[in-house]
């Protein structure tokens, strides 16, 4: 079935399930660039078929936010790391900027996977708010020691919690 130069290819099992996709994909990803039934193979979304391919244009947006968000959550990780940590203060702040750090790392993360959910407007509005009044209050009480925007801290986290039982719905 396979060619001499694929062997490392087909011995992998993720190679093995994808084979078992649905005929089309599987003579897409054998055909060696040259024709299907006829047609040049030049665009997968040409021969792909089904509902995989058919995300509403505003759940893509969450793909951009998360692009943001990422970008963001890594540059304030490296402050963290080569500014915050290093200066005299105290543990406590330490771990509050910690942990909006990698609350922040890992939502960036779940909004990749919103336009993949059956409400996504919901979910993603949901996690985006929440991500953003947990994590940014978390962040300005470790960066300032004000302990003002505390309180709204729970809210974020609450949000988040829907947020995440929303894309089961």
């Amino acid at each position: 079935m396979v060619g001499d130069n694929y062997g490392w290819l087909w011995n992998n099992s993720v190679t093995r399930e994808v084979v078992k996709c649905p005929k089309r994909l599987g003579q897409l990803l054998w055909a060696d660039h040259k024709s299907i039934n006829g047609k040049a193979a030049t665009k997968v979304v040409e021969i792909a078929t089904g509902d995989m391919l058919n995300i509403p244009s505003y759940a893509r947006w969450f793909v951009r936010i998360a692009g943001i968000s990422g970008a963001t959550a890594v540059a304030l990780g490296a402050y963290g790391a080569h500014v915050f940590y290093r200066r005299e203060y105290p543990e406590e702040l330490k771990q509050v900027y910690e942990t909006a750090n990698r609350y922040h790392f890992l939502h960036t993360l779940a909004l990749l996977g919103v336009p993949l959910c059956r409400r996504p407007k919901l979910a993603g509005a949901l996690i985006v708010t929440g991500t953003a009044i947990f994590c940014g209050t978390c962040y300005y009480y470790a960066l300032t020691g004000s302990k003002n925007v505390r309180q709204y801290t729970p809210y974020g986290g609450m949000l988040l919690i829907v947020g995440w039982l929303s894309m089961v719905l």
